[in-house]
């Protein structure tokens, strides 16, 4: 049966309202997939060059510790590379990523003959860069050393499920005096700020929350407090071990494990990346 032609214009006219005020498509609707916070699991580690509380190189035993920690990215410090006799000549970085089945930077501070010792990223996702930056040292290879800058502070880029983020490792001066965390922490600042992603600092820094010369950092980070003490391992008294993160980031938890498979113990935090 033919239309007539008045009612072919209403049903023009009405399929150009429909159209008119027809919702847009869902492929530009925001969904619940892209919205929702990314979660994160991270890890701080000194490694202790491999060994254990009872200074027994065992890698079986801290890639034991290191797996039972869930982690998606572990700062690890204190790490050899074709080092010494302590830890066998081993590329205790290498290995360690490829029994775990994870990316690695490595970022020495030392390089000598070939010998290296410094920090590394253990990453499940991939490292899209990385970078060794320089901040002030008190050489313990030198018999003279002076504070100068020198390398070890290292950064990585990842991209997790879509979200951009940059994950830095760093290991601060041991030594009573304060003054060379003092430049370190200023240092990190500096390079820290010049980031502006989301940004999460591991690292053994030497030195407890409180202390005067951490308190610069805590007024661009925030220090994630997982309640207990870290070092020493066997009855540990004191916090020097961090995860500490830039706006953008969530604290969702943290603990500290019970382990011995080195003389510190590790921080291990839950987090939230913020699409």
């Amino acid at each position: 049966m033919k239309l007539t032609a008045r009612v072919a214009e209403v049903l023009l006219v009405s399929g150009v309202l429909a159209a008119t005020i027809a919702p847009p498509a869902q492929a530009h609707a925001p969904t619940r997939a892209h919205t929702r916070d990314v979660p994160l699991r991270v890890a701080s580690y000194n490694i202790h060059a491999g060994a254990g509380m009872d200074n027994v190189f065992d890698l079986d035993r801290q890639e034991a510790a290191l797996r039972a920690m869930h982690a998606d990215a572990i700062g690890l410090e204190e790490v050899d590379v074709h080092w010494a006799a302590r830890s066998e000549w081993r590329d205790v970085a290498g290995e360690l990523a490829k029994r775990l089945g994870m990316q690695v930077y490595f970022a020495p501070i030392y390089s000598v003959d070939g010998r290296e010792f410094g920090v590394a990223v253990l990453s499940k996702y991939r490292i899209l860069k990385a970078v060794n930056h320089e901040i002030t040292r008190l050489s313990t290879q030198d018999p003279n050393p002076v504070p100068a800058p020198a390398p070890g502070f290292g950064e990585v880029e990842l991209r997790v499920k879509g979200v951009p983020l940059h994950v830095y490792v760093t290991h601060l001066d041991y030594r009573a005096d304060p003054s060379v965390r003092v430049s370190q922490v200023a240092d990190t600042r500096r390079i820290m700020g010049r980031d502006r992603n989301r940004k999460v600092l591991l690292g053994d820094f030497n030195a407890t929350p409180d202390a005067p010369e951490l308190a610069p950092l805590w007024r661009d980070l925030t220090d994630v407090e997982p309640g207990a003490p870290t070092f020493p391992a066997l009855k540990p008294v004191e916090r020097i071990d961090y995860v500490a993160v830039s706006p953008g980031v969530a604290v969702r938890g943290a603990e500290v494990p019970d382990t011995l498979a080195s003389d510190h113990r590790p921080i291990v935090a839950d987090l939230s990346l913020r699409r």
